[in-house]
């Protein structure tokens, strides 16, 4: 129980308090993985209810923070990151009102809340995450504001809630001026200050390996993963293949990167005279591997482009990145291999698929030299008896035999690796290329995006004069074999499925993702770059570091001059009481009517009911009832005062 002589809160501030908190918290629980923000969202509202009336014992609340933290861990693998930093913060916010009971503990919960959409922005900076932030900050301002009505000695909580949000707005509304100063004006640097630490839980996205069931969640996944603006020349859908990591080692289970490709430089080529112009808006991924239209004939600074031409960023992709670049489709690529590279494409785990082996071994001695009729004889055996689903069993030890010879059914994953696995069985020199497929065209825009669904696994072998030829074996598959794709599995919902196609949810998808475009263009994407340009608009050109701090620093003292010029004008009288005695008074000073500085709310009362004949019984009685709560403060409840001062009009 409180000390007697700490004030405690009445239920409709402390009601405010606890929704500020909830919509504080709601920011990053939309971040964190569904199942733990569930959980920490429901044990918040148990907690707020089992404690209304009375602080939870010490103990239980100690160990309902071991148990969340136990439960964070146990989520994130024991693994320390942004991630597990923002959960461990969610978990202690909704524990934190099983201790709040007076003023000051709820002016402590409040500040301990406005971590939470602060630290959405570490995980993730949309729209999304911007509006409820805002919807935070606004409501703990004004709980915070109750509160501060809450302590004045007139009755805690008589201001109307309509009332509190407007006073609100209206600061807030000073602070415009000085965050735009801060957003255009401020210095851009070209990397961060500090240093964000990397997730532990990994987001859906390509990676350095390949290994069963590991691309079901990635092409489960809706979120986009690049947008892509072409400048000219558009090529066609099918030839849409978005080259990342190149994987040529195999263990007889996992595909990974080849080791002897690191510090080679990038394999000569023979280009095709069509080349793409385009420029991608990169999500974060928090990883380094860049993908470019196959093939890339350019590269941004800084980025590193290996042998086989996948590309690196130097530093983790954590935000939203923008890259030009050009792209031609390759005559030649690599026609010269070198025996080391050739062993590497040939190399297969030993004791692993000896099915496959005995039939690499048999196509090549039926084909002699021909490498280019193996290739063709394994599309078509695709094409007449493989088919296309999601639904595959989990694979056991010998997973190519299987998926050839026993199953004859899967997705990229499946028919990327197996090809590749039969090539070099049959001495053709082969490797996987994981990436992108594709991509859906946004006629708002006028760009296209590429999401993470439309990830794709594909083959490249080595032909004699030509060098590495790509060969997708999942599109050989024949359109009647396929029975189970990612968007039959995204559109089939029976009547749901049925509404949405009524209300046109694609047409709504490319209006919202437009919509994020433009926000990523004209927030997230607001560089030094971009801000120079802003600045040449207006006669500023070429400024360095030192003149555009300057600059700053002049608009942000004329931001804060006028913000203390009009605070000055209409400083705020925190008893309730008072101030809607003084907003009467100054109504009846717009007539004329003005309370001078010696009279006594009486006789200033007498004086303008003489001049306002019609309100002088209901202003003669409000003067007496003004000075009746003013000399006995503490007693009775003057709400119904306050709102009588508020309505009487002269």
């Amino acid at each position: 129980m409180p000390r007697p002589d700490v004030p405690t809160l009445d239920s409709l501030s402390r009601r405010w308090t606890l929704t500020a908190a909830a919509v504080c918290l709601l920011a990053l629980l939309i971040q964190l993985p569904p199942m733990l923000a569930t959980g920490i969202g429901i044990t918040g509202v148990l907690l707020a209810w089992a404690s209304w009336r009375r602080p939870l014992p010490g103990l239980l609340r100690g160990l309902l923070a071991l148990a969340l933290v136990a439960a964070v861990m146990s989520v994130t693998g024991m693994q320390f990151g942004r991630d597990t930093g923002c959960a461990l913060l969610a978990g202690m916010l909704a524990i934190k009102p099983t201790e709040t009971r007076t003023l000051r503990d709820n002016r402590s919960l409040l500040g301990f809340a406005l971590f939470a959409p602060f630290a959405a922005f570490l995980l993730e900076q949309g729209p999304l995450s911007m509006a409820l932030g805002l919807a935070g900050v606004l409501c703990a301002l004004v709980a915070l504001h109750r509160l501060a009505d809450a302590e004045a000695t007139s009755l805690a909580g008589s201001t109307r809630p309509l009332q509190q949000v407007r006073e609100i707005g209206k600061l807030v509304a000073l602070g415009i001026p000085l965050v735009l100063a801060a957003f255009w004006l401020f210095p851009r640097f070209p990397s961060p200050l500090w240093g964000v630490p990397e997730r532990a839980l990994s987001k859906p996205g390509l990676s350095d390996d390949m290994s069963p069931g590991s691309y079901l969640d990635l092409i489960a996944d809706e979120a986009p993963a690049l947008r892509v603006q072409f400048f000219g020349a558009t090529p066609p859908t099918s030839q849409m293949y978005w080259r990342g990591p190149v994987l040529s080692d195999f263990d007889g289970r996992t595909w990974t990167r080849g080791h002897r490709l690191t510090g080679m430089a990038a394999a000569s080529t023979t280009r095709n005279a069509a080349t793409w112009d385009y420029q991608m808006d990169v999500e974060p991924s928090d990883r380094r591997d860049l993908v470019a239209l196959d093939l890339p004939a350019s590269t941004p600074d800084g980025v590193r482009v290996a042998r086989d031409y996948s590309m690196s960023t130097p530093t983790p992709l954590v935000s939203l990145t923008r890259w030009r670049l050009q792209s031609s489709a390759p005559v030649q690529f690599e026609a010269d291999l070198l025996p080391s590279l050739r062993q590497q494409a040939l190399q297969l785990p030993a004791g692993f698929n000896p099915r496959t082996r005995a039939l690499g071994a048999q196509w090549r001695r039926e084909a002699g030299d021909n490498d280019a009729a193996i290739v063709a004889r394994a599309l078509q055996w695709i094409r007449s008896d493989f088919a296309y689903t999601l639904d595959t069993p989990f694979p056991g030890r010998d997973t190519v035999d299987e998926f050839l010879f026993d199953q004859q059914q899967g997705f990229c994953e499946h028919f990327s690796s197996s090809f590749v696995f039969l090539m070099r069985s049959s001495g053709v020199p082969a490797r996987v290329v994981t990436g992108y497929a594709g991509g859906q065209y946004n006629p708002l825009g006028k760009y296209w995006i590429v999401r993470n669904l439309d990830a794709h696994a594909w083959a490249e072998v080595w032909m004699p004069q030509r060098g590495w030829v790509r060969v997708d074996p999942t599109a050989a598959v024949a359109p009647e074999r396929i029975y189970d794709t990612i968007e039959d599995r995204l559109g089939a919902a029976g009547a749901v499925g049925a509404v949405a196609n009524l209300i046109g949810v694609d047409n709504l998808g490319q209006v919202g993702d437009w919509l994020r475009r433009g926000w990523n263009d004209l927030v997230l994407g607001f560089d030094a770059r971009r801000q120079a340009r802003l600045l040449e608009r207006f006669g500023a050109k070429h400024l360095g570091g030192g003149a555009l701090t300057a600059l700053f620093g002049i608009f942000a003292i004329a931001a804060l001059a006028w913000m203390a010029w009009l605070l000055a004008r209409g400083e705020r009288q925190r008893d309730p009481l008072l101030r809607a005695w003084h907003r009467l008074g100054a109504r009846y000073a717009r007539l004329g009517l003005g309370r001078l500085p010696h009279e006594s709310p009486a006789d200033w009362a007498r004086r303008a009911a003489a001049g306002r004949p019609r309100a002088a019984q209901a202003l003669l009685s409000l003067s007496h009832r003004f000075a009746d709560a003013r000399y006995a403060p503490g007693e009775g409840d003057h709400r119904a005062l306050i709102e009588d001062l508020r309505r009487h009009r002269p």
